[in-house]
């Protein structure tokens, strides 16, 4: 039996008819929603984790079956696959698994599947080779491809850097999709929890008024009530 005939068979053992019936309908898979045609097994994020541990080295023949898949968990567990090879790698081999996962974005098409990946090989990957990585993502028609560009920059916010983020939150400031707001809003929150609410608010002050209403509220969820009043009432 072939890797990747392992691991789908790993994945339907796990599977949960009745949990795949909740995600289906959880991550917009209906005619003309993000995630139309995405099918689900029901089989949740740590029984993935345990599942890729197990498989950590399958060959990238395998991962590219996987991410050719139609089951947003095949694709899932794949990315979680890669994101261990890519930890564990040196830098010849980073940029290898780099271009991979680059290679296979459109397989990266739901925002769990970004949000667990992003972070961890295209943020190292943008500390390597300078922002402008993350800026042409960020400038991206594709909607992952972007959501990526932003949430990358969880990887500077643990380091106590928040100018990446700054500086592609910018860029996304007037980005009409909800799930690219949203996720702008969470990173912005990140850099005033981890890094400073100093510099939170500078960016707040300066931009609260232009930013849509979803990215704002999510950027001041952990502020003071009275900030939070305050900056909804500018908006």
């Amino acid at each position: 039996m072939s890797g990747q005939q392992t691991i789908r068979q790993a994945l339907r053992h796990a599977a949960d008819p009745a949990k795949a019936r909740i995600l289906s309908s959880f991550f917009k898979t209906g005619k003309g929603q993000y995630a139309e045609g995405d099918r689900f097994l029901g089989v949740t994020v740590p029984v993935q984790r345990a599942i890729a541990r197990r498989f950590c080295t399958a060959t990238p023949a395998c991962l590219h079956s996987l991410l050719l898949s139609t089951i947003h968990e095949e694709r899932l567990t794949a990315l979680l696959i890669l994101v261990q090879q890519f930890a564990a790698a040196g830098p010849a081999d980073r940029r290898t698994l780099f271009d991979f996962y680059v290679a296979h974005r459109c397989s990266v098409n739901n925002w769990d599947l970004v949000d667990l990946t992003a972070d961890k090989i295209v943020g190292p990957a943008a500390e390597d080779r300078g922002s402008a990585l993350l800026v042409h993502m960020a400038k991206s028609p594709h909607l992952w491809t972007r959501r990526s560009a932003i949430v990358a920059t969880f990887h500077f916010i643990k380091q106590g850097k928040p100018g990446p983020t700054l500086k592609i939150a910018r860029l996304l400031l007037h980005d009409r999709h909800d799930l690219i707001q949203k996720a702008t809003g969470w990173m912005l929150r990140e850099v005033g929890k981890r890094c400073s609410s100093h510099i939170l608010e500078s960016f707040l002050d300066a931009h609260c008024r232009s930013m849509p209403r979803t990215m704002l509220r999510y950027a001041i969820e952990r502020l003071p009530e009275r900030s939070r009043c305050s900056y909804l009432r500018r908006k």
